[in-house]
């Protein structure tokens, strides 16, 4: 996973183009399903959105996406679940403190952030993970507009 989710965020670019291309389709899809079906297919949505972003970005399913702001790199890969940016603890090689072996995510979501046509938007400060909202499908709220 770790050598996909490096990836991706070299390849933030192309990613950010599929994304912005399918965005209204998948959430227009999910309202329709939402409309026809309720909740019943919410377990079946998100265990499809684990494993799609899962492979891809090495998702860790907060409920709270930023990819699309973070150079489509997951910081909740960071071992602190640091959010906005860098701890201060990124050694001179960009590796990070806590797992020495790892690049540190936001580093690497710096480069690829830098890369996206929308890239500016790591500037922007996140709130802390809403804990209740782990594991559940963050494509179901945005379509909800929960």
């Amino acid at each position: 996973m770790y050598a996909i989710r490096r990836w991706s965020s070299a390849h933030a670019r192309f990613l950010e183009r599929i994304y912005t291309a399918t965005r209204p389709g998948i959430l227009a899809g999910l309202r329709g399903v939402t409309r026809l079906f309720g909740r019943r297919l919410d377990t079946p949505i998100t265990a499809a959105e684990r494993l799609v972003k899962g492979v891809v970005f090495d998702c860790q399913m907060c409920g709270d996406c930023v990819l699309s702001k973070t150079g489509m790199t997951c910081p909740m890969n960071c071992p602190k679940s640091i959010r906005n940016g860098p701890c201060g603890g990124v050694r001179e090689n960009g590796m990070c403190e806590v797992k020495p072996e790892m690049r540190c995510v936001w580093v690497d979501a710096w480069n690829g952030a830098a890369k996206m046509k929308d890239g500016d938007a790591i500037k922007d400060l996140e709130f802390a993970v809403d804990h209740s909202r782990i594991g559940q499908s963050s494509w179901l709220r945005l379509a909800r507009d929960e």
